[in-house]
């Protein structure tokens, strides 16, 4: 019979409490690296600018498929 691999032992987790958690939180947080206001704006009207593109793609591949159909449709 094959023994059972032993599992490693792991320590007992500890609560954390809510004064502790905040203060971890408030360490994260300003390790955080936040965009300035152009970048926010520059990405935000780079993600327009592809929404735009893409609607106008998608558009044009549906209303292809949707002229294909019809016409093999027609045939029937």
């Amino acid at each position: 019979m094959a023994e059972e691999p032993k599992k490693a032992a792991t320590p007992p987790k500890t609560k954390t409490t809510p004064g502790e958690f905040i203060r971890q939180v408030r360490s994260e947080t300003s390790k955080v690296v936040w965009p300035t206001r152009e970048e926010t704006v520059r990405t935000a009207i780079f993600v327009f600018i592809l929404v735009v593109i893409l609607s106008l793609f998608f558009l044009g591949v549906d209303s292809l498929f949707g002229w294909v159909v019809q016409q093999l449709l027609a045939l029937l």
